[in-house]
């Protein structure tokens, strides 16, 4: 079943499932000051479902945790179960990413390998809408014959480490993504990808290195898709990490750049 909802009742099931107590003023106000954007609301869309993690509660927390910092209004569409193969009917809709200044995926679908379904999502992304990938949408349709969703996140990875607390190195602290992101950050308890290959037009913003070889993978990108900005991180395991203000102001950063507003200026600023 396809489930639409605005980020306030995302908020309200967050509360009654985790009893977390959140103030809400009663009337909501139009451009607040935001720490990193008060322009007018980023349009931004959750895409998240499938196995393995806690979806309600990361929505939660990103959500919560993005408008805290930045002017972003979010839907969410949460579907396709708790399994490994789904097809979620919002993609039927072949307008279904243009109301959106962004789209941020956060689903789990292995399985899924349908070349036609999976081109319904990246042909939209072609078409100029931006996007946020997090973690377990790096292995969403890995198993698919095709190269569309990978060319579309930047990098394939079909396996991951241990969890652990990795250490981040940062690789290009210039860019607007990486703006003020510590030096010295290690993860809560997170999964390491094993990035396999980059796409041509992708540029790794931060690494990791794996506790089982040394080997050193990409763990934070930006990716051109045929012109769409896309903006990646195979973090995001745990509640932990979403519990992480690193973490979240991380995504929040992204979601701007990957939206063109990288450039506005802060309330502070």
């Amino acid at each position: 079943m396809n489930k639409r909802y605005p980020a306030f009742l995302i908020l309200l099931f967050a509360i009654l499932a985790t009893g977390l107590v959140v103030a809400q003023n009663g009337k909501k106000k139009e451009h607040p000051k935001k720490e990193f954007y008060s322009g007018a609301p980023v349009k931004a869309l959750i895409i998240t479902g499938g196995c393995c993690h806690n979806y309600l509660y990361q929505t939660y927390a990103l959500g919560s945790g993005v408008q805290a910092v930045a002017n972003v209004d979010f839907e969410i569409v949460k579907a396709g179960g708790n399994g490994t193969d789904a097809q979620i009917p919002l993609y039927n809709d072949p307008n279904w990413a243009k109301p959106y200044d962004v789209v941020i995926h956060n689903e789990c679908f292995a399985d899924t390998v349908d070349p036609e379904y999976i081109r319904k999502i990246t042909s939209a992304h072609r078409a100029g809408v931006p996007a946020l990938v997090i973690h377990c949408a790096m292995h969403t349709y890995r198993s698919a014959e095709i190269d569309d969703w990978r060319e579309f996140l930047g990098v394939t990875s079909r396996k991951h480490d241990h969890q652990a607390e990795y250490p981040v190195k940062v690789l290009k602290a210039d860019h607007p993504v990486m703006k003020g992101f510590p030096s010295d950050w290690v993860t809560p308890m997170d999964e390491l990808y094993i990035i396999e290959k980059l796409g041509e037009k992708t540029i790794p913003l931060a690494s990791s290195v794996s506790e089982k070889d040394g080997a050193e993978h990409p763990v934070i990108w930006v990716n051109d898709f045929g012109g769409t900005r896309v903006m990646g991180t195979t973090y995001g395991h745990s509640d932990a990490t979403f519990d992480d203000p690193v973490f979240i102001r991380l995504l929040a950063r992204g979601i701007l750049w990957a939206a063109g507003k990288d450039d506005a200026p802060a309330a502070s600023e």
